[in-house]
């Protein structure tokens, strides 16, 4: 427990800890201070947040305690929906609490890092913890955002699911098998698991491309070189800037010019009507003549693309 630390009522703490500060209980007990978790309360204004509530769960443990699982998830801001419980992880039996709303773990010996002041797992332990709450899409989400904005790196992913035992470690090593390089967002590894799951040749992520006259160079999302063919994520909802849609038409049609052929999916395509956007990807490469293409698309990526709409 942070006993040795100052009493501030604006971080979350234990009731005790107020009284011990000499608040009386009237004061302790009256609107001047929210109940966070059973036992922990905080300064009534206070702006809740996913930090507050994991620090609210931390309060009562010793310091050898970290947030862990989807807890370490929101404390780095990983971009997966995690469930709302807490999770704490401590060192040994004897550090574990009983405490609503917050599941604790027991790990030896972990790697620990500190994030906006909060001790968490390191981000290739968080890869495998988040096996247990994710689904296998979302953890490539995970594991793309940890290699391209920590630097994390595949092989260490694939270390740490190695590792792992139970169903957790299954599905980490699958999904470490699928985590790339240089994804620019979460969107865009949803469309490329969605398009490897229909059994289509995996595109080549964010290829630079010379064009013709030498000069210029374009990075493309998702790509089949081989054959000319892009597919972009567009995650716009309505035109922000013309000067910007503009920009954006005309270098689609110099990608034409250049015998590119490039189809843009938006978020209806994945979450609404995941099955057209495998239909328009697979004839645009049939078309294009693609080699080592099936015969039709598989439909093992139905139960990872649900939908909305009928497929």
């Amino acid at each position: 427990m942070h006993r040795d630390r100052p009493f501030d009522p604006r971080q979350p703490f234990p009731r005790f800890r107020a009284l011990q500060a000499g608040i009386p209980r009237a004061t302790v007990d009256s609107p001047a201070f929210r109940r966070l978790l059973h036992g922990v309360i905080v300064a009534a204004d206070v702006p809740d947040s996913a930090l507050l509530r994991v620090q609210a769960a931390l309060a009562c443990y010793f310091d050898s305690a970290y947030a862990s699982h989807a807890s370490a998830a929101r404390v780095w801001r990983v971009p997966v929906q995690t469930r709302p419980r807490e999770h704490v992880t401590v060192p040994d039996d004897s550090h574990r609490l009983r405490r609503a709303g917050v599941v604790t773990h027991r790990r030896a010996g972990a790697a620990v890092a500190v994030r906006h002041g909060v001790r968490v797992s390191v981000l290739v332990d968080l890869f495998v913890e988040l096996a247990e709450e994710v689904s296998l899409v979302e953890l490539v989400v995970a594991g793309d955002w940890m290699v391209r904005r920590h630097r994390v790196r595949v092989k260490d992913l694939q270390r740490a699911a190695r590792h792992a035992s139970g169903h957790a470690g299954r599905l980490a090593r699958r999904a470490a098998a699928y985590v790339r390089a240089r994804v620019d967002s979460p969107m865009e590894t949803r469309l490329r698991m969605l398009i490897v799951l229909a059994g289509l040749p995996e595109p080549v992520v964010n290829a630079s491309v010379r064009v013709v006259d030498g000069e210029q160079v374009r990075r493309f999302d998702l790509s089949w070189p081989e054959v000319k063919v892009v597919v972009e994520y567009d995650g716009r909802h309505h035109v922000e800037r013309i000067e910007q849609w503009e920009a954006d038409l005309d270098r689609r049609e110099e990608i034409d010019d250049e015998g590119w052929q490039i189809l843009v999916v938006v978020a209806s395509g994945i979450y609404g009507d995941p099955g057209r956007t495998v239909q328009r990807v697979f004839g645009l490469l049939r078309a294009r003549g693609l080699e080592d293409l099936p015969d039709r698309p598989s439909d093992d990526w139905r139960p990872h693309f649900p939908g909305r709409l009928a497929t």
